[in-house]
Order: structure tokens, then sequence, then C-alpha cells
């Protein structure tokens, strides 16, 4: 049976080191003879706020740590959003424990990343 919790991202303010880490799943570890599993993530919305009166980008992959690799890009390569608008992302995208979601904007703390999804223990 499924025991998955909803959870929240952020308020995250992005820079623009493109290569900052935004969201990576936690490990589980300890106790006495019960194992240890990972968890991870169902991501299943984002919204990236601008809260300037100028356009502002943002991009966003999914990879190792501090890592923005060609190939990785999930979510928003360059992508503007308009001054004082949001755009929001719907979908399903599991991270892993050895996941990561890292990314930055053009403009020095111009947008803002909240998310939602699930959390739950790997099997």
């Amino acid at each position: 049976m499924a025991a998955n919790k909803v959870f929240r991202c952020g308020p995250i303010a992005l820079t623009t080191t493109l290569t900052t880490n935004l969201l990576n799943p936690p490990t589980t570890a300890g106790g006495v003879n019960a194992g240890s599993s990972a968890q991870y993530v169902i991501l299943k919305h984002l919204r990236v706020i601008n809260k300037t009166a100028s356009a502002a980008n943002f991009s966003l992959w999914l990879g190792a740590t501090g890592a923005n690799v060609a190939g990785t890009e999930v979510i928003g390569q360059g992508l503007s959003v308009a001054a004082n608008s949001s755009y929001d992302w719907y979908g399903v995208l599991r991270l892993d424990a050895a996941d990561f979601l890292v990314g930055g904007a053009s403009v020095n703390t111009a947008l803002t990343l909240v998310g939602e999804g699930e959390i739950g223990v790997s099997g």
C-alpha cells in the first residue's frame, strides 16, 4: 500500500548560478537490522514567479549534483517569464535519491520557484 505524503518545495529565489541544487530527495539510514531505503519525489507542479517589472529567463536540468549537462534539460530551457507574471508546469517527474533538479535564472533573484508533489520511500 502506498503511503506517499504531499510535500511543498520552496519558495526558492533563483540565482544566476545555473548549477544550483534546487531539489533532491533525502535518503533514510540508521536503525538496527531494518535495512535502509532511499526516498523519491514525484514532482507534479512547478510555478516560476517573476516579481520584477522586466522579463527574466529560467532553465532547469535533471541530473547529478551541481551539474547541467547538455541533454539533461527538463523544464524551461531559457524560457522567458513575463514581467509581474508566472509560468506553471504540470506533469509527473520522478526524482530518485541520486537525481538533482538544478537550475537558475538570467537575473539574480528576479524569479521564485515553488513546487508541489509527493514523497515516498523506495521499495
